[in-house]
């Protein structure tokens, strides 16, 4: 493959991962209610992907606690079954194509 060719192919992958990441985004609320599933509100995606919850407690990212995919446009009352309820804050991450395009910590009461 030309340099040419792989700088094209790099500049296409940018380009959509900065389009992506525009058009996806979570609802405004702030906070979830303790459950073994977590409801968020709205869920907005460029293109079909997957919301990953991880514990939060620290700020980062921490133990994946759960997953549920999401398509393109917006998803309403998108519920993710985290096993057990969180003993701390989480971080929801919305995926495309494997690049994170949206974040939210969620305080959890």
């Amino acid at each position: 493959m030309s340099i040419k060719m792989i700088a094209l192919a790099a500049a296409t992958v940018a380009a959509t991962a900065s389009a992506a990441s525009a058009d996806s985004y979570f609802g405004f609320e702030d906070r979830l209610e303790n459950s073994s599933t977590l409801e968020l509100s709205t869920v907005r995606a460029a293109a079909d992907g997957v919301v990953e919850i991880y514990d939060g407690r620290f700020g980062d990212l921490g133990a994946l606690l759960g997953t549920q995919e999401v398509a393109a446009g917006a998803n309403k009352d998108v519920r993710v079954n985290v096993g057990h309820g969180p003993d701390a804050d989480v971080i929801a991450v919305l995926k495309i194509d494997g690049q994170i395009v949206a974040q939210q910590e969620y305080e959890v009461n």
